[in-house]
């Protein structure tokens, strides 16, 4: 046993050499009060607990004159963090040391805190507070069971807000993760670094009960486009100078370039370091060839499966029991036994050789030390490992508006749109609203409806623009019917805006009012006219005998000089205009017909004699001799 922990010694001090580069996820504090302290903050997430991932908390500040670390019940101290009706809920401050931060959240909870924070006892960076490592049996009570966000603040900020409240001032905090997790687009990518072994402890259970509870989630996002997941493994290699120990090959494969700890840290019983390795392997050249066959969310299916079916304890943790489970998934295993390939050669295996490279730190993403690490958008995901709080901070990955279905049920987010529509532009009648409700909170943004988009500023107006815009709700404008007539002041081909129909005036939009051409003269004002309003236009009679022609404003009809007039002249005219077009027809058939019949004569006169001629008398005469 001696030679295992100094084995497990060279390895964390590999991890803290080699790696190193841990990063500390943070978010925003924000002291709105005091004016004294007013302003924005760091402070470190806590790695147990749910932070509110994509939204935010305001609090008062309370800090405890007695049990000031927190590390005892302050029940036990007859102190209570129970916000009060109209009131903050309530944060406690509190000192770090002499107890795990996982019990002084716990405490916190149990007297009605909504948050706690940690001041630290020293000057130094911060720091990531995470769940205590083997754990007993009272630790494994609590730590699953705390839901409150936690955060460390710099000892500065810390002595900064006891001051302020010594002197008498409230000290009100808004924690805010809306900015903890990059949320760049439509499409979350997130990634699992897990562990095949199930002989680990409280970690190992939490890392099993999670995989089986979100299994349903994961899936159901991956179907669907949402989500891309891709899981992962921690192995380490074993230094040369230990390579022909016992211990380097009882842990590690291939030459000792891919080791894992003994699962009991105990050499002489159960199943040793290599064994979880391969295991590992095996889980990751699954999702390998399931995400080559399109169907990369059967990980999910094969894990869970394999932690029901092969657990440690009953001695079914084997190769052979693996297969049965990949074959009960129809995947193919002769593609996956070629991936794993041969753990004794002396050789790289390629799919562990990328997961060591991905296990650095790039860019915004530090080292993966921990196990289990969930890592969203490039981003270490802190708090406990189950299936609300890290659905909720996946949810807090998208782009505003584009969350699927899932993160918008009540159990995840409030829905703001429905009180008070949000304080966005709506139009009742129509049952169309601006507000749109996201994971972060409501956003007024004019909609698309039916293909029409309406223009404005969300808040206050939106109207239709385009083509089509008449077909909701008229476009926003005015629309009348009376006595089978209607009128509406849209029209199609404008790109937003409503206009009064012709015979009405007024905004077009509230209404359109009926003008009265003939109490405004505006028509029908001949001598002979008679004018009679009606809803939206206006009928104009003539006297008997008389025809109103609506062009001119005029009368046509005997009765009027100016009438009769214009009449008679048209008329007479158009009879001129009709007799000499008969009589030059007829004269033009006339002239026609004669010059035809005389040519036709002087041709057949040329071919035959005609019956009125005198025969021809130059014929020869003889005489007798």
């Amino acid at each position: 046993m001696k030679i295992n922990l100094c084995f497990l010694v060279i390895l964390l001090l590999w991890v803290d050499c080699c790696l190193g580069r841990f990063m500390v996820e943070k978010n925003n504090l924000k002291v709105t009060s005091p004016k004294s302290l007013k302003g924005v903050y760091e402070c470190a997430i806590g790695n147990f607990g749910v932070p509110k991932y994509g939204g935010t908390l305001i609090g008062s500040v309370v800090y405890p004159k007695v049990n000031q670390k927190g590390c005892k019940s302050f029940s036990d101290v007859d102190t209570s963090f129970q916000s009060k009706p109209g009131g903050f809920p309530t944060f406690v401050l509190v000192d770090r040391g002499d107890c795990y931060f996982t019990l002084k959240a716990w405490n916190a909870q149990n007297g009605g805190a909504a948050a706690i924070l940690v001041a630290d006892d020293k000057a130094e960076q911060l720091i990531t507070m995470d769940t205590p490592e083997g754990g007993n049996a009272v630790n494994d009570e609590y730590v699953d069971k705390i839901s409150i966000p936690s955060a460390l603040i710099s000892k500065s900020l810390g002595d900064s807000i006891k001051q302020a409240l010594s002197n008498g001032e409230m000290v009100n905090i808004n924690l805010d993760w809306r900015e903890a997790l990059p949320h760049p687009d439509d499409r979350v990518e997130y990634e699992l670094w897990a562990n095949s072994n199930d002989e680990c402890g409280p970690k190992c259970d939490t890392q099993i009960n999670f995989l089986k509870s979100f299994k349903g989630s994961a899936q159901l996002l991956e179907k669907q486009g949402f989500t891309q997941f891709t899981p992962h493994y921690i192995t380490w290699y074993c230094p040369e100078a230990f390579l022909l120990t016992k211990q380097c090959k009882s842990q590690c494969i291939n030459h000792g370039r891919y080791c894992a700890p003994d699962p009991e840290q105990d050499f002489n019983k159960g199943y040793d370091g290599k064994d979880v390795v391969i295991q590992n392997l095996r889980q990751a050249c699954f999702f390998k060839v399931a995400n080559e066959s399109g169907k990369p969310w059967q990980w999910w299916d094969y894990v869970t499966d394999f932690s029901i079916r092969c657990p440690m304890k009953e001695k079914k943790y084997t190769e052979e029991c693996s297969d049965e489970v990949i074959k009960s998934l129809g995947a193919d295993l002769k593609k996956i036994k070629d991936c794993v390939g041969d753990p004794h050669a002396d050789v790289e295996n390629p799919v562990l050789k990328a997961e060591q490279d991905a296990q650095i730190g790039k860019g915004s993403r530090g080292d993966v030390t921990i196990l289990p690490t969930l890592v969203i958008n490039d981003r270490q995901y802190r708090g406990k490992l189950t299936r609300p709080a890290v659905l909720k901070a996946i949810c807090a990955g998208f782009q505003e508006t584009t969350e699927p279905p899932m993160c918008l049920t009540t159990d995840m987010e409030t829905n703001e749109c429905l009180e008070n529509n949000g304080g966005c532009w709506q139009d009742k009648s129509a049952n169309i609203t601006a507000c749109r409700d996201t994971f972060r909170g409501r956003v007024c943004e004019c909609p698309i409806v039916q293909n029409v988009k309406f223009v404005g500023d969300g808040y206050t107006h939106c109207e239709a623009s385009g083509a089509l815009r008449c077909d909701i709700n008229n476009g926003g404008c005015w629309k009348g019917a009376q006595g089978g007539k209607v009128y509406s002041a849209c029209i199609d081909d404008h790109t937003k805006g409503c206009t009064c129909p012709p015979g009405f005036r007024g905004d077009g939009v509230n209404s359109c009012e009926d003008i009265d051409e003939c109490q405004e003269k505006s028509a029908c004002q001949c001598p002979e006219c008679r004018c009679k309003n009606t809803w939206g236009s206006y009928e104009c009679k003539c006297s008997s005998g008389f025809f109103y022609m609506q062009q001119n404003d005029v009368c046509i009809g005997k009765y009027s000089r100016t009438s009769m007039s214009s009449g008679s002249f048209i008329w007479t005219l158009i009879l001129i205009l009709a007799l000499t077009g008969a009589g030059g027809y007829a004269f033009y058939k006339y002239r026609i017909q004669g010059y035809m019949d005389s040519e036709i004569r002087a041709i057949m006169a040329q071919y035959m004699p005609l019956d009125h001629q005198p025969e021809n008398t130059n014929h020869p005469v003889h005489h007798d001799i």
